[in-house]
């Protein structure tokens, strides 16, 4: 068998279940983990012949895949906002979605220097690490209540040549200085227990639930807080950028006005979902 060959039989194996486009990447994330390869060489090496090892490889991954396992895991790897970001089942998969947030806060501060900056539930640390690579000079903080996430977005920081500070600590129980950053940004976990019916095998039996999910009666609980502290530790001005349910995107609002927030603001991403949120210190 050729490489070629090879590309092509995966692809056909994954694409009824993750569709055309997934599978194409899939395949090529595959080669890039097994062989070291980028597209470009994928496809100049498409007359290659293929070992048995690579065989036994790919199919001992495929059949990973038929356990529902997410690929980033099996491969230990995800790419996000341009970088090969390590992750393991104690961290989440970061997400496109959260990709345009951080679009967000760099389009606005690209031109401004010395930003102080929290990451509240940092996980692998795709956020810190996006901001602390992009924004000139910034000094950025990552915090995240689980040892393990903190010791992964060590890694990705220290593999990727970025300063970041990592804080292990309970969001609920830590306060910070007072007017010490000028952004406060935060993905934390937003997705109602009744939502779980809605997802993904692959979500639901591989992904951390202490990251995902939050009660029914009280689906807000973490931004409730993150306002909080962030009231105490940003200056004024400073500003708060949240990812969000779409299901709560106005509650979100009001409770960003009702904890002493201005300008707040709500937005869609890519998909047409009422994704993010802003708000400014009074």
């Amino acid at each position: 068998m050729r490489v070629e060959e090879l590309r092509r039989g995966l692809r056909r194996e994954l694409e009824p279940e993750y569709g055309r486009y997934e599978a194409e990447a899939m395949t090529e994330l595959i080669f890039r983990h097994l062989k070291g390869w980028d597209r470009t060489q994928l496809l100049s090496n498409g007359d290659l012949p293929v070992s048995e090892r690579m065989l036994s490889a790919t199919g001992r991954i495929l059949n990973r895949l038929a356990a529902h396992e997410p690929l980033q895991y099996i491969v230990g790897d995800a790419r996000f906002y341009g970088m090969d970001l390590h992750v393991a089942p104690g961290v989440l998969i970061p997400r496109p979605e959260t990709a345009e947030l951080v679009d967000r806060i760099v389009d606005r501060h690209r031109d401004r220097s010395d930003l102080r900056v929290l990451d509240v539930g940092c996980g692998s640390g795709a956020i810190s690490v996006a901001l602390a690579r992009n924004l000139p000079f910034s000094r950025v903080t990552g915090l995240d209540v689980s040892p393990e996430a903190i010791s992964i977005a060590r890694g990705n920081a220290e593999a990727l040549k970025v300063n970041v500070d990592f804080v292990q600590a309970d969001i609920f129980k830590w306060r910070g200085e007072p007017d010490s950053f000028d952004i406060v940004v935060s993905n934390p976990p937003y997705i109602a227990e009744f939502e779980k019916k809605d997802m993904e095998a692959n979500v639901l039996e591989y992904e951390p639930a202490q990251a995902l999910f939050v009660p029914d009666d009280d689906p807000l609980r973490f931004y409730r807080r993150i306002c909080e502290v962030a009231r105490n530790v940003l200056v004024p001005g400073g500003q708060l950028w949240f990812e969000i349910n779409p299901l709560y995107a106005v509650q979100m609002r009001q409770l960003m006005t009702d904890t002493g927030f201005a300008d707040v603001e709500t937005w869609l991403d890519s998909y047409g979902k009422m994704r993010f949120a802003y708000g400014v210190k009074k």
